[in-house]
């Protein structure tokens, strides 16, 4: 195999594709959030505590499309802000609840307009009509790689 052919087809990958556009997407969403101090993956962890009363470790890590481990590695900062609290739960002590803690609720309402700037942002690169489409395709390819896995 030459080193040409390899770097070709290697450049072709999905998952790289897939990973570099994550990435920079990523980078556009962290930046509007800044002023509240959260990441998208933090405020995406408080929003989806801000719905509900608490969850355990295991269905966040669900809902969220992750493994416990990760979870609980960007829970760490949010925990040391104070904007999350993990509590045992007193009949199964090895269940961990997860709380937003009243610090995180009133953070939401100032993320959220943040959040929203982001969505229209790349709306507005992409596209309306664009950037429909490759949520679709999205939502149509994380359906059929869940069921396959």
């Amino acid at each position: 195999m030459s080193k040409s052919l390899a770097a070709r087809e290697i450049a072709n990958c999905t998952c790289l594709r897939l990973r570099k556009t994550a990435r920079r997407v990523t980078q556009i969403y962290d930046r509007m959030l800044e002023p509240a101090g959260l990441t998208l993956t933090q405020f995406s962890l408080l929003a989806h505590l801000y719905a509900g009363d608490e969850l355990s470790v295991g269905d966040l890590a669900e809902a969220l499309d992750t493994d416990p481990t990760t979870l609980t590695r960007n829970l760490k900062p949010l925990i040391e802000r104070q904007l999350v609290s993990v509590n045992q739960d007193e009949d199964d002590r090895r269940r961990r609840a997860i709380v937003l803690t009243a610090t995180g609720r009133a953070l939401l309402p100032v993320a959220y307009p943040l959040w929203r700037k982001a969505q229209t942002h790349l709306a507005r690169l992409l596209g309306e009509s664009e950037t429909a489409r490759l949520n679709k395709a999205l939502d149509r390819s994380l359906g059929k790689l869940t069921d396959t896995t």
